[in-house]
């Protein structure tokens, strides 16, 4: 009987396979890192107003709930209007022209659109209120803002960074009264940490179940 395929055409054919598959790969990795428009770690982002943190925290102590007053009871942290801004400012450096596309959508009622620095992808569940909650302070995620003229990433906010958490959360959680405060730090993080894990009631078998951040 005749052969009418080669003896290696099996092998032809999974070596050909494989390197479709490869190159399938290659393009959804290129078109995601050509589509991800999140800001890369330590880059800051150019907003509509260059809002520093370090002026308004570290300088003037303003809590981080006076503008993000939602981070408590909601999975968003919330973006304050304009109507909070002003509660200051139409009073102070009113006449600064850097501050005039606040105090023009003040007069027409017109929203600024600012630019998001921390941004997760749309298939990730985050809840910034059971966080806050459970005593994360808002340093672990966000770094330092008190010391940032402009508001940067300093955290990768990747699966593995997540999950080095969730997977020993005592290494990071504070009391309650602490988790807003900047630049804190626990004589013996281990000890109160592991004590917090039980005081907070954290199940920590269920901490790292898909579920939990892909609903």
């Amino acid at each position: 009987m005749t052969q009418i395929f080669h003896p290696r055409f099996g092998l032809f054919v999974k070596l050909g396979l494989l390197a479709l598959l490869v190159l399938a790969s290659a393009a959804v990795l290129a078109w995601r890192g050509m589509t991800d428009q999140r800001p890369r770690v330590e880059e800051t982002v150019e907003q509509p107003v260059p809002f520093s943190h370090r002026h308004h925290v570290g300088d003037d102590g303003i809590d981080c709930r006076y503008c993000h007053d939602t981070v408590e009871t909601s999975s968003f942290a919330g973006i304050p209007p304009i109507s909070t801004c002003m509660t200051c400012h139409s009073q102070l450096y009113t006449d600064q022209a850097m501050l005039q596309p606040v105090v023009q959508s003040w007069q027409r009622g017109v929203a600024l659109h600012w630019q998001r620095v921390h941004q997760l992808p749309d298939f990730v569940y985050f809840n910034h209120s059971i966080h806050v909650a459970k005593g994360v302070g808002c340093e672990s995620c966000h770094g330092r803002v008190d010391r940032m003229a402009l508001t940067r990433r300093t955290q990768p906010l990747s699966m593995e960074w997540c999950l080095d958490c969730h997977r020993a959360p005592q290494k990071y959680l504070r009391p309650h009264e602490q988790v807003f405060a900047m630049g804190w730090k626990a004589p013996d993080q281990r000890k109160l940490g592991l004590a917090l894990v039980r005081r907070y009631h954290i199940d920590t078998r269920r901490l790292t179940d898909c579920s939990v951040c892909h609903r």
